[in-house]
């Protein structure tokens, strides 16, 4: 819970396990489309690399 009304509303490293995992599903999403692969292919594979990557960094990130 916020203790100040100008505190953040995620912590440093909350923001970098999601950023990472955003940018590991927009490269997941778009080597797929550029391998032949189609828009909702390359959709549920940047969703599948998201998930996979928040687990990663949030396992490795301290």
């Amino acid at each position: 819970m916020r203790q100040n009304q100008n505190d953040p509303l995620l912590g440093q490293r909350a923001a970098l396990v999601l950023l990472f995992g955003v940018l590991t599903a927009i490269g997941g999403g778009v080597l797929t489309l550029l391998a032949g692969g189609t828009a909702a292919g390359a959709f549920l594979a940047g969703g599948a690399s998201f998930a996979a990557a928040v687990f990663f960094f949030h396992t490795i990130i301290d």
